[in-house]
């Protein structure tokens, strides 16, 4: 039994990442739990040694050797301490094995529950430190299931044994994305937290971070750094603003995301939903960033009326198509600039 105990220790290990010092410890504590069951009269003189290299695992209670027993859960007199150890005397300390077998069935099975805990705890731990560290990071989840009554997802993230359910709530879905179980999206990691019922993994479809994160992963020259993204104004399923820069003069940044035949952008653009990208250039001077914001709309003059607010005059023709379908266009603009922006026909700026 001890050999195929420290064999089980050592596949526990391996298949689900369990350090063995971290089961013999939660299995010391589980013998020691079993035996106070069933002995609440013993102190601390009863220890459990886990030895790996012998194969042997020992329930030892530790007691005084003396003439005359008043205690019997901390001393044995002479005679039967002899039954252990031939050369026992009195005021010696021996250590007397205990069979487990001896254990009730309520002790054995709270036993059991200390081991299950224990490992259900550690496996916690384990997909915490793995997902906390893709904090703000771009995964691959399944749908598993569509909470009916708040409309919320639970996605499974992850494989093997590391894998774990992300939560993806109504606020941080898509609008108008209709995910069905089994389907396969790419979401971003908000938060990681320990929970009550384990680790929890908020995820977003919604969130600008997954457009960066997207653009990273596709455009080489954002993950090398050579182009910056310096911002992101999303509403997610319907259009995106987003704001790059090169850090090289002989590299176009719109160009390099937008990639040959435009085959980067419709990478994204397909993996968003069809979600309409506009992909303008940054600049230092805020009339010429303010100017490129609002594309595709041709911008006549920008004056800043002062930090944070500025007049836009625009041809006659090209005023709806500045101010967008609902105002959008204009709105994700000053978002994307932190700039409240009033826009003007030529027309109506000359009266």
């Amino acid at each position: 039994m001890n050999a195929e105990f420290f064999a089980a220790v050592e596949d526990i290990e391996k298949e689900k990442g369990i350090p063995r010092e971290y089961m013999y410890e939660k299995i010391q504590q589980a013998m020691l739990a079993a035996f106070r069951k069933d002995n609440p009269d013993y102190g601390e003189n009863v220890e459990v040694v886990c030895d790996e290299s012998k194969k042997r695992i020992e329930l030892l209670v530790h007691k005084t050797v003396v003439e005359n027993v008043e205690d019997p859960t901390c001393e044995i007199d002479v005679a039967n301490a002899r039954k252990y150890t031939k050369k026992a005397g009195a005021g010696d300390d021996i250590a007397i094995p205990v069979e487990t077998r001896q254990f009730g069935r309520i002790a054995a099975q709270a036993a059991k529950q200390v081991i299950i805990q224990g490992i259900r705890e550690a496996e916690r731990g384990i997909i915490y430190d793995e997902f906390n560290n893709k904090q703000h990071e771009v995964l691959t989840g399944t749908v598993s299931r569509i909470d009916p009554r708040t409309g919320a997802i639970s996605m499974r993230i992850g494989t093997g044994s590391e894998a774990t359910e992300g939560l993806l709530t109504r606020s941080e879905q898509v609008a108008g994305e209709a995910l069905r179980e089994g389907d396969r999206a790419k979401v971003y990691v908000l938060d990681v937290r320990r929970s009550t019922r384990g680790v929890q993994i908020l995820i977003s479809r919604s969130h600008p971070g997954l457009v960066r994160r997207l653009f990273e992963i596709e455009v080489p020259e954002i993950f090398d750094g050579v182009v910056e993204i310096k911002g992101i104004a999303r509403e997610a399923g319907s259009r995106t603003k987003m704001s790059v820069l090169s850090n090289e003069p002989d590299v176009d940044a719109i160009g390099a995301c937008v990639g040959p035949r435009g085959a980067r952008v419709a990478e994204i653009i397909k993996e968003l939903g069809g979600e309409k990208l506009d992909i303008v250039e940054y600049s230092e001077n805020p009339e010429i960033y303010i100017a490129n914001a609002l594309a595709p709309a041709v911008v006549s003059s920008v004056t800043m009326l002062d930090e944070k607010t500025c007049r836009v005059i625009v041809p006659d023709n090209q005023l709806s198509l500045a101010i967008g379908r609902e105002g959008q266009n204009a709105r994700l603009a000053a978002k994307l600039t932190g700039c409240k922006i009033d826009i003007k026909s030529e027309s109506s700026a000359g009266e």
